[in-house]
């Protein structure tokens, strides 16, 4: 591979992001193939030449991805590099690179590349000199400038390549670091903290989710994902027929109300509706476009837990399903849906009513 993208994706999930990157580059009469490795945690898309991959990666839009963790123009494959000195091997090859303001020496999220996270580090340092002295590499940071991203699967081996910043995961391999909360009650908390995190800009955080709102967790037990909105001052009705950590209910912030999830329906609406139910993925579609459109929530964030096969097919026809009721309904939204870090067999969706 000497010209094309590289997507990074959660290990076993290749052939999803490979289906994906096809069909959304096609869409852009912009025609290659995919060379997919399973379980490599990455994809590889080839194009016919730098520019035709250049103009995929400004024309999709990185958010528009469910699949992909990170979206890079590769402008060289590397191999055998000399272990005597490869930082000029890699110089050598970063002719077509456009002026970078950061760098990044990542690996596939696999076992086995994780364990080059060491060396990853350490190579940052004398390669981040190396590309400043040749004007590769601005002085100092500049997030207004591509990343510059060295993606090995060894010591010797892998991609070099950029991505623009204003279509990119901001985080290394595309993988935000959270810390798991003492307090809450369990470790799904972090798929609603990492959805927060992606789907609601930082500049809206204190607009869109502030104390003083309300809330409802369909499928709350034991309450991982009550305990974010409750974090944030939210006022929650927590739905479920088994137990509430005690801990939440002594905020005086949850309502515990013993009800199936399908069925409850709140006494008026509500500004934020959440819901990590294990249920056939179609029905929880349709059933989170049924609160928008009868105008029990706001906004929602939802995961879809995905079957064994046509996984990408089948969120397509769930946000097919989700998006025909909204326009239906005359809505203006925003839809956005990612396979999240802390997902595994299943996706993460938002939804948000505009004004």
């Amino acid at each position: 591979m000497n010209n094309g993208l590289l997507l990074y994706c959660r290990r076993g999930f290749e052939k999803e992001c490979a289906g994906e990157i096809q069909q959304l580059a096609n869409d852009q009469e912009i025609y290659g193939y995919c060379i997919v490795s399973d379980n490599s945690g990455y994809v590889s898309y080839i194009t016919t030449d730098l520019a035709e991959a250049d103009t995929l990666a400004k024309r999709i839009s990185f958010n528009q991805l469910v699949f992909a963790r990170q979206m890079i123009v590769v402008t060289d494959a590397l191999k055998n590099l000399p272990s005597e000195d490869r930082v000029s091997a890699v110089i050598d090859a970063a002719g077509s690179l456009p002026l970078c303001g950061d760098i990044r020496v990542e690996t596939p999220d696999t076992n086995e590349a994780k364990e080059l996270l060491g060396f990853c580090r350490k190579f940052t340092v004398p390669l981040r000199g190396a590309l400043r002295k040749q004007g590769l590499l601005t002085d100092k940071e500049h997030n207004k400038k591509p990343v510059l991203h060295l993606m090995l699967l060894d010591s010797s081996t892998g991609w070099l390549g950029y991505s623009y910043p204003n279509n990119n995961s901001p985080f290394f391999m595309g993988i935000p670091r959270l810390k798991f909360p003492s307090e809450a009650p369990s470790r799904s908390t972090l798929k609603l903290e990492e959805a927060i995190l992606l789907f609601v800009p930082k500049h809206q955080i204190e607009e869109r989710m502030h104390s003083g709102m309300t809330g409802v967790d369909l499928g709350a037990c034991p309450g991982g994902w009550t305990y974010q909105l409750v974090r944030r001052g939210l006022f929650v009705s927590a739905i479920d027929n088994g137990p509430m950590a005690q801990s939440l209910m002594d905020t005086g912030q949850v309502t515990h109300l013993m009800a199936d999830g399908f069925k409850f329906q709140p006494e008026k609406t509500v500004d934020w509706m959440v819901c990590d139910m294990v249920e056939k993925p179609i029905m929880v579609a349709d059933l989170m476009s049924d609160w928008l459109v009868n105008g029990w929530c706001r906004a929602t964030i939802f995961n879809l837990k995905l079957p064994m096969k046509k996984r990408y097919l089948e969120v397509v026809k769930c946000l097919e399903l989700i998006e025909t009721k909204l326009r239906r309904g005359g809505f203006t939204y925003e839809l956005q849906c990612k396979h999240l870090y802390h997902d595994r067999e299943e996706v993460t969706v938002a939804v948000q009513l505009l004004k």
